[in-house]
């Protein structure tokens, strides 16, 4: 019997769902890799935000938008591979398109872990790569060099799922999904909730 085909959906339909994704966490958060803030609106009241943004560019957009939004602290000059926070210090660490862009995807998950408290929860949203022996794939590998130099250091070739479960994390709830693009085709979509040991 055949595998299910992934879903196809709009990028309408992909915002919705992250922020549903985005709405189940609580208490301490830690956003890695936090943009300008492109999230903000999507948290439940409950959550203590702190954003970590390497580009300062970005992040003196996101601490203006953070205290539009009412988040006291303010986001963090740092990557994801050198997290400046103690051991145990947070319940949830979230990146939405942010796996593809760290530099050492090993040590970041690393960083990940030692911060969250035991059994803390993990969402990450990202693009992946697509499936052996595809177009997608084929394109994916020759962009990756170039995105990687002109969109953040963005990987269009990673799998993060692999990494994830490498990392020792424990995937909860987990989707797949194709985001309708052109002119290649769709593009491979990972929703990963999930928690650490």
């Amino acid at each position: 019997m055949a595998a299910p085909a992934t879903p196809l959906i709009d990028d309408d339909a992909l915002d919705d769902l992250e922020r549903e994704l985005l709405g189940r966490v609580r208490g301490r958060v830690l956003e890695i890799g936090a943009g300008e803030g492109e999230n903000f609106g999507a948290w439940h009241p409950d959550v203590s935000w702190t954003g970590l943004e390497p580009d300062a560019t970005r992040r003196a957009e996101l601490a203006t938008r953070a205290r539009e939004w009412r988040h006291e602290t303010a986001p963090l000059a740092a990557v994801a591979e050198d997290i400046p926070l103690p051991e145990a210090s947070v319940d949830a660490v979230v990146g939405t398109y942010v796996l593809c862009s760290v530099t050492d995807l090993t040590e970041a998950l690393a960083e990940v872990r030692r911060v969250l408290v035991p059994g803390g929860r993990v969402v990450f949203v990202d693009h992946v790569i697509a499936p052996p022996r595809t177009l997608k794939r084929a394109v994916q590998r020759l962009a990756s060099p170039i995105s990687r130099r002109v969109c953040h250091g963005c990987h269009w070739d990673r799998d993060p799922e692999t990494a994830l479960a490498e990392a020792g994390f424990v995937a909860d709830d987990v989707r797949r999904l194709r985001v309708r693009s052109a002119p290649f085709g769709p593009v491979p979509m990972l929703l990963f909730d999930g928690h650490a040991p």
